[in-house]
């Protein structure tokens, strides 16, 4: 009778804990990462603007809720060995920040390292894992980007490390978001979520550009997709596999992301990163100046009806159906019983289509609507058309 009552109480706690995971990123969460734009110098005045910009811009009501404080922002630690920010960068302090965020109906993500020392040389959080996830807890943070520079190889070293900091966080009394973000060498789809992740990045940063062939560094926004194709069985609702930024609007800025010929894409390829993303249930955070963010920037990033395929509540992500030299077409079931599908033009020139659902396994015929046109464009089983080249078609099939 006792083994049963421990058996039974932990079979509960176990229930309570991966439902707690799945609250924490019910859907793939959405911002924007300082990175890209500050680098080394993120600031208060900085974020700030940036916070105003997502309200203004109508980002925040899309539902781009955080702003991703990443790495720099560290001022090493005091004499208690509690974690401090630069107070040159933050002179108000962190939680003073959190607290502007959230009084904007946003939420604030911070970053640290499973190692001594982060990616930019500053104070990280290894052996410090209680007392760091306490300090964030205290500041107000919602999210926690954990990155894996200076730490080993392995994958054991990895598993433990961010289940430590995992732990950390739930412990902490306040519900924060673990972004496990070791770039996928050690295949973290493959146990981030038993270790307590709700997300985990699948490649190395991603440039400002469609396709990286040379292999030297960074990754083009192809490549990013077709990682993440494969990686269907591992994402849904609190376990997410993570693209890195959306690089729509940085027209190769200068910057991390114009590195390894990060020379910018075209206005397909931008949109074609937003649709794919939505599609694979990647988090959605955009890296560009939203200050000075151009309409057609604007108009990617706030397609709402795009957006609802990310945030769907069944959280499914798309399988790709079909791979040729020219064609990639993704199909996912949507929870209203609608189907999504995306089809891509991989090919350098413009190529006409024709899409015959029942082969997608899409039997009968449906009203098919345009997500970038916004329209019903018919009711068929199946549609013939122009794509451009790296341009992504977006439709929502419902059956008729």
């Amino acid at each position: 009778m006792r083994f049963i009552k421990i058996y039974l109480a932990l079979l509960l706690f176990t229930q309570a804990a991966s439902a707690q995971e799945t609250k924490l990123a019910a859907t793939p969460p959405m911002g924007w990462m300082s990175w890209n734009i500050m680098s080394e110098n993120p600031n208060e005045k900085d974020i700030k603007e940036m916070a105003d910009a997502m309200v203004n811009s109508g980002m925040v009501k899309a539902g781009y809720q955080y702003i991703f404080l990443d790495d720099c922002w560290q001022g090493g630690r005091d004499n208690k060995n509690n974690i401090i920010p630069d107070p040159k960068k933050f002179p108000s302090g962190i939680k003073a920040l959190a607290d502007y965020l959230h009084s904007k109906g946003m939420k604030l993500g911070i970053y640290s390292d499973a190692a001594p020392l982060t990616c930019g040389g500053y104070t990280a959080s290894l052996n410090f894992e209680d007392q760091d996830a306490k300090t964030f807890a205290t500041w107000g943070i919602d999210y926690l980007k954990y990155d894996y520079c200076n730490a080993p190889e392995d994958v054991e070293t990895a598993k433990k490390r961010y289940g430590k900091m995992a732990q950390a966080l739930r412990k902490s009394g306040r519900d924060m978001v673990l972004g496990i973000c070791e770039w996928g060498p050690r295949e973290p789809w493959n146990w981030g979520a038993q270790v307590g992740g709700q997300s985990w990045r699948t490649t190395y940063d991603i440039r400002d550009k469609w396709l990286d062939i040379e292999g030297k560094g960074g990754v083009g926004i192809y490549n990013v997709v077709d990682k993440m194709a494969g990686l269907a069985s591992f994402s849904g609702p609190g376990k997410w596999n993570d693209g890195d930024m959306l690089v729509a609007g940085l027209h190769g800025t200068k910057g991390p992301s114009s590195a390894f010929k990060g020379v910018g894409c075209t206005k397909a390829e931008y949109q074609s990163q937003m649709s794919l993303y939505s599609m694979l249930n990647s988090p959605l955070y955009a890296s560009c100046d939203i200050r000075k963010m151009d309409n057609e920037t604007k108009t990617i990033f706030t397609n709402t009806e795009i957006i609802a395929l990310n945030q769907d509540a069944l959280g499914k992500q798309a399988e790709r159906k079909i791979k040729t030299d020219t064609w990639d077409i993704f199909v996912r079931p949507l929870a209203n019983g609608d189907f999504a599908v995306a089809v891509l033009n991989k090919s350098a020139t413009a190529q006409n289509a024709k899409i015959d659902f029942a082969v997608l396994g899409l039997a009968g015929k449906y009203e098919i609507k345009d997500l970038w046109q916004h329209k019903i464009i018919g009711k068929n089983n199946k549609w013939v058309g122009e794509i451009i080249a790296h341009e992504t078609k977006v439709f929502r099939l419902k059956k008729v």
